[in-house]
């Protein structure tokens, strides 16, 4: 059947046949739209299916629409889910249905409220839990092989986010961010900017450097909750092929407050390592903190590209407060120094 567009083509008929079951009636119970379009609803199957599913289809707006086309973010997510998410180590929601034709998708989802997950995270356990699926895919084979459609740079679509057009868009929000908050943020808000500004690709091609592993990509406290004690994480649109520092930096140093980031990074940074050196794989600690010191620009930047468009990803309140505790962070982290001396 045709993949659902619109909220009102998630049918009986659609649910049936793709879950393998006899859906008598939907109830639409929540809509809303964001990055992409999302519904829960009530479904009647005699109790061959959960009562509620969450599913994940085309943003409701237009211009998300065709920015989910150019980035292909939405496809991602829905091949992530078709292929990769049953083998996970990590708790992600259980994946009822995916499909993917050209660029349209759609994703049927576990409800994370009806299996009483909490919409929190511990920073201890997310990281622990990010040890976890780093240490599963660590420098694996399978990257050249049944996972080679994981992209090392996310969300630039078909392209490889490897030529000028894609540094030239990438650093796009940037400028417009620059613009927007540099008369209100501390010097180092404008330094960093200009910096990533004027040597975007370079900037982008260190990233690409490490030992690379499967990362979620976006592990902001947004996408994470807990299920009986452990961190779980969704919205795994921006999974790459990356070193696994950057999830860690970009966690600590967008979603944990300043003052409890700066107490306890250190101590979460070995707990890192001693959880991928259970696995087999050990990291040199100087080696760590200059990753985590470098990513850490990566979550800046991510953040505030978010605060630059406003609402149209997330309630820009959030972002805003992502983006200021990010820049403490680069401050702290004298992010500025390294990449000077990186870039030379």
């Amino acid at each position: 059947m045709t993949i659902p567009v619109e909220v009102s083509e998630l049918t009986p008929a659609w649910f049936s046949e793709v879950l393998g079951a006899d859906v008598r009636s939907v109830e639409v119970v929540d809509r809303h739209s964001g990055t992409t379009g999302r519904a829960k609803v009530r479904l009647d199957s005699n109790g061959a299916l959960p009562d509620t599913l969450f599913c994940k289809l085309a943003p409701f707006d237009t211009r998300q629409r065709a920015f989910l086309d150019l980035t292909g973010i939405g496809v991602m997510e829905a091949r992530f889910y078709a292929s990769l998410a049953g083998e996970l180590p990590v708790r992600a929601p259980r994946c009822w249905h995916a499909e993917v034709e050209g660029d349209a998708f759609i994703m049927v989802l576990e409800d994370l409220d009806a299996s009483r997950c909490t919409f929190r995270s511990d920073p201890e356990s997310t990281v622990e839990e990010l040890a976890q699926l780093h240490a599963a895919y660590w420098e694996s084979a399978r990257f050249d092989d049944d996972l080679a459609w994981v992209p090392e740079r996310a969300g630039f679509g078909k392209s490889s986010g490897k030529d000028a057009a894609a540094a030239a868009a990438a650093g796009h929000f940037i400028h417009g961010a620059l613009d927007m908050f540099g008369h209100e943020m501390p010097p180092v808000f404008k330094a960093i900017g200009e910096l990533y500004a004027e040597r975007t690709a370079d900037i982008l091609d260190l990233w690409d450097e490490g030992e690379r592993t499967l990362i979620h990509g976006d592990p902001h406290s947004g996408n994470l909750f807990t299920h009986e004690g452990r961190t779980g994480f969704y919205d795994w649109a921006m999974c790459s092929h990356s070193p696994g520092m950057r999830d860690i930096a970009y966690h600590l140093t967008n979603s944990v407050s300043t003052d409890e980031r700066r107490a306890t990074e250190g101590p979460l940074l070995d707990h890192y390592r001693h959880t991928l050196a259970a696995h087999g794989i050990t990291l040199d600690p100087a080696h760590t903190a200059n990753q985590y010191r470098l990513f850490t620009v990566f979550s800046w930047v991510s953040c505030t590209s978010t605060a630059a468009v406003g609402s149209r990803w997330q309630p820009s309140d959030r972002a805003i407060d992502a983006m200021e505790r990010a820049t403490r962070a680069v401050e702290d982290c004298d992010s500025i120094g390294l990449l000077k001396e990186l870039l030379g």
